[in-house]
C-alpha cells in the first residue's frame, strides 16, 4: 500500500484488490465532488501523477483519459489538463449508470441484512462528509 506523495492535488492510498487506474479514477471524482480540486485548477500531468504515485504511465494516462471521456477533466493545447466543470444536473447516460450502482448498494446491503433505515443513513453521512469540507 503506497500513499501519496505531496505534489498531487488529492489523496490516494493504493490498496490491493482493485485496478489502479480505477482507484485513481475514484479519487479524482471524490475529490472533485468534495472541492478539494476546484473547476478550472490545473491536474498534473501523466508523467507527475505516474511518478507520484510510482506507476506506469499508461496506468496513469488510463485513468485521466477516463477523467476526460466523463468530462471531469479538459485538456486544453498550451495549458494543459485542468479540472472540468460539473454539469448542473446528470445526463440521461449518468442516471442510468448510478442506477446500476444503486442497485448493487441495495443488494449488498440486503445481502448484509441492512434495514432500509441503516441504508439511508450511511449514505446520509457519506453524502454529509463529501459535502461538507
Amino acid at each position: 500500500m503506497r500513499q501519496r506523495d505531496e505534489m498531487l492535488p488529492f489523496p490516494l492510498r493504493i490498496e490491493p484488490g482493485m485496478p489502479i487506474s480505477e482507484q485513481l479514477v475514484y479519487a479524482v471524482k471524490k475529490a472533485i465532488i468534495s472541492g478539494l480540486l476546484k473547476p478550472g485548477s490545473k491536474f498534473p500531468s501523466v508523467r507527475t501523477v505516474s511518478q507520484e504515485l510510482r506507476i506506469h504511465p499508461n496506468t496513469a494516462h488510463k485513468a485521466i483519459a477516463v477523467l476526460v471521456g466523463e468530462g471531469l477533466l479538459e485538456v486544453h493545447p498550451g495549458i494543459g489538463t485542468v479540472v472540468g466543470k460539473i454539469p448542473p444536473t446528470p445526463s440521461a447516460r449518468e442516471m442510468k449508470l448510478l442506477e446500476g450502482a444503486v442497485e448493487h448498494l441495495v443488494v449488498e446491503a440486503k445481502n448484509r441484512r441492512l434495514r432500509l433505515e441503516d441504508l439511508q443513513r450511511l449514505v446520509e453521512q457519506q453524502w454529509s462528509r463529501l459535502t461538507n469540507r
